[in-house]
């Protein structure tokens, strides 16, 4: 049986045996914060210092990283009250900003009183926003989400140019800032994302390119310039056959061009190229089968851990993420298999017909570029399995 390739396997993992933590109990999630930590100064050196540094945290929540990362970013950026509050915990108010369509009123009035920026999604929700400010006589500090006229081309998610329920549309941006100003609120600038899991360096540049531009014809439409535009992400990393990083040098050094465009102060909002290669997803082996042919190994997680592995997240054509036996990571492949979870549903796939070294039960299974939309964007709950567990390593050391 010809084998399936899998993605490549991120090269600070290379030595993956001589990790103590492998003899940990599994299903469990391995997050390493020395990589997270090198990956932000990386960025930092690649662009230019006017350019503030945000984490996404719906890429990856769990409290001690967020800890551990606050301390290297210069904002947090939330999607919904229960971030906020994580956020809070780590960070300040002005410093945060809470983005995402389908704000309660509850929500809006914890983030106004808190002095958390929101991002507002459309003009109604600009005029609830106004309206509970003056209702609970607190000025509130408004952004406003744009949907631009472009999308970034080859990203895995477009969030732009087309119909959206994601940002005022660009053409009436001005107006609403303008609305928001006579209103009463703080105006805190621009958030413009037009896509995400983009590896096209090319079109990464373009698109921040057309983002400045976009943000600069606002400015002179609304006559106010914006206190920062942020320019969003969508910067992807290789999870299979094939895909190639990003060259963020060359973004940076491109972005540096453009910024001087419009004189205001700018944030590149991340989460998975930050977090995504730090992570390992950690499974056992707890039995081996062979049917029609095929050989199966049963694993103790799969699906309810990790969705997107099981290509199910978003992805529409199902590939292998980077996977290994853990404690032999070197060693030839010797055996084609399927790596399948404990779940009643033939959707729980980690891997389908990969080359690995002969593999036995109690053997640990790693699936790689697993530190984004792992735990926290799975189905936890489903058939009452337990949750992995999640681990940070490396923070003391960062």
């Amino acid at each position: 049986m010809n084998p399936k390739a899998f993605g490549p396997i991120p090269p600070e993992f290379r030595d993956l045996a001589a990790l103590p933590w492998l003899d940990e109990p599994t299903p469990a999630y391995v997050y390493d914060f020395a990589i997270v930590a090198a990956r932000i100064a990386r960025l930092r050196a690649a662009l230019p210092d006017a350019v503030a540094v945000h984490y996404a945290i719906k890429a990856n929540p769990l409290p001690a990283l967020l800890k551990a990362i606050a301390p290297l970013v210069d904002g947090l950026d939330v999607a919904s009250a229960g971030e906020m509050d994580r956020a809070l915990d780590v960070m300040a108010a002005k410093a945060i900003s809470f983005a995402g369509p389908g704000k309660r009123d509850a929500e809006i009035e914890l983030a106004i009183r808190a002095g958390v920026t929101i991002n507002v999604e459309s003009e109604s929700e600009a005029q609830r926003a106004l309206a509970i400010g003056g209702l609970i006589e607190m000025r509130p500090r408004l952004a406003v989400r744009v949907n631009p006229d472009f999308e970034l081309r080859g990203s895995g998610m477009k969030m732009g140019g087309r119909a959206s329920p994601f940002g005022v549309e660009a053409q009436h941006v001005a107006g609403l800032v303008k609305r928001l100003i006579l209103g009463g609120a703080e105006w805190r600038g621009l958030h413009i994302f037009a896509g995400s899991q983009s590896l096209d360096t090319q079109a990464v540049i373009e698109t921040q390119a057309a983002t400045v531009a976009l943000a600069a014809r606002i400015a002179e439409e609304a006559h106010r310039a914006p206190p920062l535009v942020n320019l969003g992400g969508g910067f992807g990393i290789p999870y299979f056959p094939g895909d190639t990083p990003l060259d963020v040098e060359a973004i940076g050094a491109a972005l540096g061009e453009e910024i001087g465009k419009l004189r205001t102060s700018y944030a590149i909002e991340l989460g998975r190229w930050l977090v995504g290669e730090a992570g390992v997803y950690l499974a056992r082996v707890v039995d081996r089968k062979q049917s029609q042919g095929e050989t199966f190994l049963v694993v103790d997680g799969g699906l309810n851990h990790h969705l997107a592995a099981t290509g199910n997240f978003g992805t529409v054509v199902r590939r292998n993420y980077p996977v290994a036996v853990a404690h032999r990571l070197q060693d030839p492949a010797e055996e084609v298999v399927t790596i399948v979870g404990p779940l009643c549903t033939p959707l729980d796939r980690l891997a389908d017909r990969v080359a690995l070294p002969t593999t036995r039960v109690g053997d640990v299974i790693a699936i790689f570029a697993s530190g984004a939309y792992g735990a926290s964007a799975s189905p936890a709950a489903f058939l009452g399995h337990p949750p992995a567990r999640e681990l940070l390593v490396g923070a003391d050391h960062a």
